[in-house]
C-alpha cells in the first residue's frame, strides 16, 4: 500500500506537463490533455494506468536531465573552493602518511582523514558525470563535522603500526571500505534531498503551502532517487568486496575468516541493510519515501559503526589509537 505522500507525489509528477515531443508519445509543454490521452479532465473515469505514470514519470526524468541546474557564479565559485579544499586535505593526508612511514588509515584519527577526503573525491568525480552541486553545501558540511570531531576527540601522535596492521591487506581492505563510505555519503545525501523534494511535490499537488522553495530548481524526486539508488549500488559492491576481504585478512591474522567479533557483525548488518535496500527497491517496488528511509537507516549505521563501535567496543578490531 503507498502511503499518503506518496500516492500525492506521484499525482505531482503525472500532473506536470513535460517538454518533450509526440516521439515518446507524451504531451508538448502546456498541453491539458490527461495521462492516458483521453478527454481533459472531468471526462475522465478512472485513473491512468500505472504503465502510463511509469512513461510519464520516465519523460519527466528525461527533461530533468536535459535541464541545467543553476548555472549560477555561486555554484562554480562553491564548487573552485571545494576543489582547493579537497587539494589541501590531500596534501595533509599524503603528509600524515609520510610522517608515519605508512599509509594513513591505521587509527580513527587518519581513518577520518582519509575517509573525509574520499567522499569528497567521489562527490567531486560524479560531478563530472551529473550536474549535483546542490548537494555541495551537504557534503562539504558533513566533513566539515567529522573533521571537527576527529581533530577535537580523536587525534593521536604518529604510532607504529600493531602487528596484525601490519599486513599488505590494511592497504587494500581499509581503502576499499572507505571509499564505499564515500559513495554511501552521497547517496545518503540524494536520499536526504529526495525525501525533501518527495514532500513539496506532494504539497503542490494538494496545493499546499511549500516553504522549501529552492528545491523547485532542483530534480525530481523520481530523478534524486534513480541516482542515489545508483551510487547505492556502486558502494554495495565496494563494501561486498570489503567484507570479503576483511574475511581473508582476519584467516590470514587470527587462523579463523568469522568471530563474530562486534566490528565484524557490524559490517555484515551494514552489508545486510543495503542488501536489502538493493533488493526491495529492484524486487519488490519500494520507491519513494521507503527506499530512501532504508538508505538513510543504512548509512546511519555506517556511521554507528565508525563512531561508536571503534570507540566503545572492544575487540580485535579495537584500533582506535585512543
Amino acid at each position: 500500500m503507498k502511503t499518503a505522500d506518496e500516492a500525492a507525489g506521484l499525482a505531482a509528477l503525472a500532473a506536470v506537463p513535460v517538454g518533450v515531443g509526440a516521439a515518446n508519445g507524451t504531451q508538448p509543454v502546456g498541453s491539458t490533455a490527461t495521462l492516458d490521452g483521453a478527454a481533459p479532465a472531468g471526462t475522465v473515469g478512472a485513473a491512468a494506468s500505472a504503465g502510463t505514470i511509469v512513461n510519464r514519470i520516465s519523460a519527466r526524468i528525461a527533461n530533468d536531465a536535459a535541464t541545467p541546474y543553476g548555472r549560477s557564479k555561486s555554484l562554480r565559485i562553491g564548487v573552485s573552493l571545494t576543489v582547493l579544499a579537497w587539494a589541501i586535505h590531500l596534501v595533509a593526508d599524503v603528509l600524515r602518511g609520510f610522517a608515519a612511514g605508512r599509509v594513513p588509515w591505521a587509527n580513527m584519527y587518519e581513518f577520518a582523514m582519509t575517509g573525509t577526503l574520499l567522499i569528497v573525491t567521489v562527490f567531486l568525480i560524479v560531478l563530472t558525470r551529473a550536474d549535483l552541486r546542490f548537494l555541495g553545501t551537504f557534503v562539504t558540511g558533513m566533513v566539515l563535522v567529522l573533521l571537527g570531531i576527529a581533530a577535537l576527540r580523536f587525534y593521536v601522535e604518529v604510532a607504529p603500526l600493531p602487528p596484525a596492521l601490519q599486513s599488505a591487506w590494511l592497504v587494500i581492505h581499509v581503502f576499499v571500505a572507505s571509499l564505499g563510505t564515500g559513495f554511501f555519503a552521497l547517496g545518503f545525501a540524494l536520499s536526504v534531498v529526495q525525501l525533501l523534494q518527495f514532500r513539496r511535490e506532494a504539497l503542490v499537488a494538494s496545493a499546499g503551502r511549500v516553504r522549501l522553495r529552492f528545491l523547485a530548481t532542483l530534480p525530481s524526486a523520481a530523478t534524486l532517487e534513480n541516482l542515489a539508488y545508483r551510487v547505492h549500488i556502486i558502494g554495495f559492491i565496494l563494501w561486498t568486496f570489503t567484507l570479503m576481504a576483511g574475511s581473508i585478512w582476519a584467516e590470514k591474522a587470527w587462523g579463523r575468516y568469522w568471530g563474530w567479533d562486534t566490528k565484524e557483525v557490524w559490517t555484515f548488518i551494514i552489508w545486510t541493510i543495503y542488501a536489502g535496500y538493493i533488493h526491495a527497491r529492484a524486487t519488490r517496488g519500494w520507491r519513494g519515501s521507503r527506499s530512501a528511509w532504508l538508505a538513510i537507516v543504512g548509512f546511519s549505521a555506517v556511521m554507528f559503526n565508525f563512531g561508536v563501535v571503534n570507540v566503545f567496543f572492544k575487540g580485535l578490531h579495537a584500533y582506535s589509537g585512543l
